[in-house]
Order: structure tokens, then C-alpha cells, then sequence
């Protein structure tokens, strides 16, 4: 059967071919081929245009940061939206074009002005298999999701006021370096390690960010029910979306709540001054077409993690940043621009309060600031014997039976070993009730996959507290499940660190070709995951 697209950069293809597992069409594809293509002419002419003395405004920045956004998975499924940043991108490239001295030398992606009506045969020559070299192939991709990963956490620090001029000129660079066809295999390895380089620096930065403003996470207990009021539900991982929404909301009698990845945001101090900021309604991104029609109000998806919705409730599910599906309203608004969400809070108080789901409270908060405050304690334990192990299980969930394995890795997991975590990988286990060791939680959640800066700072930290040469020598193993391009730059950023002997699960990435993923083994050990039980025993030493 012929091809109509292409696409392997998720955990759950080897290659769709047809349609997109997460419900993309091949149009939309396409146009996210494309947007990739011409946002890679940009960053080489916005490369060239630095070289030359030239400056590169913080709106063209920001235009390529929210572009490779916009084509994580299930982030957008809004053709005309694409093709909107398509033509703006084109248009950007075209008035930087005009500052240089010289365009001698730039690739073809750079020089190319094609019309809207050449848009879809341009897309068809232009996708990721016009890289004819499997390995060049696996590892220009594995820097452009790397790439893509690290514009998320650039993007959510810009919404916060905070820039990396040398970040953003390192991510062009790199992008356009995708287009260069004089670079060898080795060349484009030892640059996928610095993208995991500049991966921390893009965590550190925003980090800052989200402490900077919204004060340090610290343990918290986080309500599990639903209250007696309407509700807006907010999903995604943009903190100052959520901050505008609370604001907006004062006094109108509607209540806000978290799902998924924003669970976190009750960690920080700042959003608990909000009476009406409820809890958590449901579990990771993968059960929201059930979730979201329990919910009966309205729902703001602020970033990737959309499944294309039920009728039931399209109409009550909103987007904004670089979120966006076709039906669904999205509400605009750029970097330090204020979005009015009155037409959610408006809908809101027409609609009955949410079906509850479940009750109780989960425990989280546990980035690295509230960590260290507990240094003596967990030194104190690991000196005693009381913990064994740290076994980081941060990443994503997804919705493949083979995921039920980090479940049943988590329950068998004997008593002194702590589970360390980010991201949505942790709804497989953060309501197992695994008990504590001296007073601390068996599993300490660090936040969003944003957040697993904390994990790194938290072993570089144990590093120095037991005075050990090699990261690789603490008392921690590395089973990470990953689902979307967040989890590579995550992965390239402990590659970056010297982390070595990371299981990579449920299945390794279908982008790396056979000569790529022999690299990774030898050099840094990645493996993959077997049975629950064979692994504890190949990480602990017994069944």
C-alpha cells in the first residue's frame, strides 16, 4: 500500500504510514513536515544572520521555539493553523534574508519561497524520509526531537518573562546543522550530546523560571474529589495559563481543577492562595475522552497531550499556545500578551459541577529544594541500609497494554527501595499506597516531565553528599518510560550527565536505526525492558 505520510517519533508506531496514531490526518502530516522544513531555513538563515554581527529579534525566536512546538505529538491537529505558521515563518525568513551580507552557501530550505499552492507538493519531498542514509536519517531526527523537546521547555519559560539568548542561538544552530549533508555519522552524534547539554541548561532555565515566580515546590497533599460548584478542568503543562485562568476566575463561583501533567501546580505556594483551585480530576493524558466527558464543564488543553475528542464534549474542549484541534475554540495570546478566558468561565457556570471519579488525597511535591530538605534523612537512610535503592521511573504514560509492566515494577518493588519521578509515568503507580521508609515517601514526585531537571540535580547532589567520583556509582537505577519528544531531550540530557544503564521502555524509538542504537548501547548502555520480574532481579539481584 502506497504511503500518504510518515511519522516514527512517538513510542507507540514503528512508522505510520496511513494515519497517525495519535489521530493526525496525512494532511496534517504534511503541513508539519513542512512547517519543520521551512522552520529549519529560518534558524540557517538566523545562524548565518548572527555570524555575520547581525541581531536576531526575540519574536523570531520565539517563532521557531513555538513551531517545533506545535508539531510535538499530539499538540496540534489544526491544519489551518499550521499552514498559517507555515506562511508566517516564510514570511519571517524572507525580511532576515534581506539583512544578510551573503547567501552563499545556505541550503535550499533557507532560499525557498514557495507559494500556499506549492505547499503540498513541497511537503511530499521534504518529510523524514527524503533522508536517503538510514543512519543520518536516525540521527538528524534524533536531534530535531531533541530540538523539540527542548523548545517546550524554552517556550514555558519565555510565557514566564525568562530568555536564553545563547540557548536559542545553540537550537537554531543545531536545527539548521539537520541540513547539512557534509556532516558525518560521528559529527551528528557528538552533536546530539551537546543538544542533551544545552537540554539541562534549557531544564535549569526553567527551573528558574517556575521557582522564580511561583515560589519552590514543597510536599503537599492534593484532593482527589470534586466539589459542589461548576468547574473549568486544566490539562497540559503551562503554569502561567493556569495562573491567568485562576486570576480570571476569582469570585465568579466556578472552580478550577488540574488533569494529567498539571497535577504539580498545587506543589507550588504560589497557586495555593486560590480558594477556589479545587485538586486533580483524573489520571494521565490517555483517558481523557473518558475523563473529559465525566468532567461536564469546560476543558483548556494549554500544550501537547491532546486524544481527538468525543462530540460529547468538543465543544466544551478549548486550546491555546501551541495547542490547537479543528472544532475546538483556541484562545490566543502570545509571550507577556494577557488571554481572556471569559468564554470558558462564561460556559462554565451553565454547566453541572463534575461526576467524581474517585476520593482521597496523593502526595507530591518532591522537587528538588524540597528533596534536599530531607538530605539528612535520606542520607541518614542510605547509610542505614533503610534505602537500598532510588529507582527513577519518570517519563510518560501511553496507552499500550505493555505499559501495565511499570505498575506491576512498582508493586514489586521490595520495601527499601524509593521510586523517584516526573511526568505522567506516574499515574501507573503514585496511587498504589506504597507506604514510606523513616518518614519518606516511597515514591517522591518531582513534578511534570518539565520537572526532571529535579531528578538530575537530586543525584548530582547525592554525588557530592557521599563524595563519589562517577554519577554512576550511587545507589540509583534508571527505568524511564517515554512516549513523546519531552522524554528525548530528558534522555539526551542524562546522556549529557554521564548517566549510563538507562532501561528505555516499553519499546526503544522505531528512529533509531539498527548502527545508532548499537552506538547508544555500547557508549552509554540503554537497554530496554523485559518482565517486571527479570528486571528487579537485573537491578536489585533477586526475583
Amino acid at each position: 500500500m502506497e504511503n500518504k505520510m510518515f511519522c516514527y517519533q512517538c513510542q507507540e508506531t514503528a512508522g505510520c504510514t496511513q494515519a497517525g496514531v495519535c489521530g493526525k490526518t496525512p494532511e496534517v502530516a504534511a503541513l508539519q513536515d513542512l512547517l519543520v522544513y521551512v522552520t529549519r531555513g529560518l534558524a540557517a538563515v538566523t545562524t548565518r544572520l548572527r555570524s555575520e554581527g547581525g541581531q536576531v529579534p526575540r519574536q523570531t525566536n520565539h517563532l521557531i521555539t513555538l513551531n517545533l512546538f506545535v508539531t510535538i505529538t499530539n499538540a496540534n491537529f489544526d491544519k489551518e493553523a499550521i499552514r498559517a505558521r507555515v506562511s508566517e515563518t516564510l514570511q519571517t525568513k524572507r525580511e532576515l534574508l534581506a539583512l544578510l551580507h551573503s547567501r552563499e552557501g545556505l541550503p535550499e530550505a533557507a532560499l525557498w519561497e514557495g507559494s500556499e499552492a506549492e505547499y503540498p507538493a513541497k511537503a511530499a519531498r521534504v518529510g523524514v524520509l527524503a533522508t536517503q542514509n538510514e543512519d543520518i536519517r536516525s540521527l538528524r531526527e534524533l536531534i530535531t526531537y531533541g530540538l523539540k523537546g527542548l523548545s517546550a521547555y524554552t517556550k514555558h519559560a519565555n510565557a514566564l518573562l525568562r530568555e536564553d539568548p545563547e540557548l536559542d542561538a545553540f537550537l537554531q544552530k543545531a536545527l539548521a546543522a539537520t541540513l547539512d549533508d557534509s556532516l558525518s555519522v560521528q559529527e551528528l552524534v557528538d552533536l546530539t550530546l551537546e543538544v542533551g547539554r544545552y537540554g539541562v541548561r534549557g531544564m535549569a532555565l526553567l527551573d528558574e523560571a517556575n521557582t522564580g515566580t511561583y515560589g519552590q515546590p514543597e510536599m503537599t497533599r492534593v484532593k482527589l474529589g470534586v466539589g459542589s460548584r461548576p468547574g473549568i478542568l486544566v490539562s497540559g503543562h503551562d503554569l502561567r495559563d493556569l495562573e491567568q485562568l485562576l486570576e480570571q476566575t476569582r469570585d465568579t463561583g466556578v472552580d478550577v481543577y488540574t488533569h494529567s501533567e498539571m497535577l504539580p501546580a498545587h506543589y507550588y505556594p504560589a497557586f495555593k492562595k486560590y480558594p477556589h483551585f479545587v485538586g486533580n480530576y483524573g489520571n494521565a493524558w490517555w483517558k481523557q475522552r473518558e475523563e473529559f466527558e465525566a468532567f461536564n464543564g469546560p476543558i483548556l488543553m494549554t500544550t501537547n497531550c491532546i486524544v481527538p475528542p468525543k462530540p460529547s464534549y468538543q465543544g466544551r474542549l478549548y486550546t491555546t499556545g501551541a495547542a490547537g484541534y479543528p472544532g475546538c475554540r483556541h484562545i490566543p495570546g502570545g509571550v507577556g500578551e494577557e488571554k481572556d478566558f471569559s468564554p470558558l468561565i462564561q460556559q462554565a457556570k451553565h454547566c453541572p459541577p463534575p461526576t467524581q471519579l474517585e476520593t482521597g488525597e496523593i502526595l507530591g511535591g518532591f522537587a528538588h529544594h524540597q528533596v534536599m530538605a530531607l538530605a539528612d534523612q535520606v542520607v541518614e537512610a542510605v547509610k542505614s541500609g533503610a534505602i537500598r535503592k532510588f529507582v527513577v521511573m519518570a517519563g510518560c504514560d501511553g496507552r499500550a497494554k505493555s505499559r501495565e509492566y511499570y505498575t506491576q515494577f512498582a508493586r514489586k518493588l521490595p520495601g527499601d527501595t524509593v521510586i523517584l519521578t516526573a511526568g505522567c509515568a506516574k499515574y501507573r503507580y503514585n496511587k498504589l499506597d506504597l507506604g514510606q521508609i523513616g518518614g519518606i515517601p516511597r515514591v517522591l514526585d518531582a513534578g511534570q516531565c518539565n520537572d526532571s531537571y529535579s531528578l538530575a540535580v537530586i543525584a548530582l547532589k547525592l554525588k557530592e553528599v557521599f563524595g563519589l567520583a562517577d554519577i554512576n556509582d550511587l545507589p540509583i537505577v534508571y527505568n524511564i518510560a517515554w512516549y513523546e519528544q519531552k522524554a528525548v531531550i530528558v534522555l539526551l540530557a542524562l546522556l549529557s550527565l554521564g548517566v549510563k544503564n538507562i532501561h528505555l521502555g516499553p519499546t526503544l524509538p522505531a528512529f533509531l536505526s539498527p548502527n545508532v542504537a548499537r552506538v547508544l548501547v555500547e557508549q552509554f548502555g540503554i537497554a530496554g525492558i523485559g518482565t517486571a520480574e527479570g528486571d528487579l532481579e537485573l537491578f536489585l539481584g533477586e526475583a
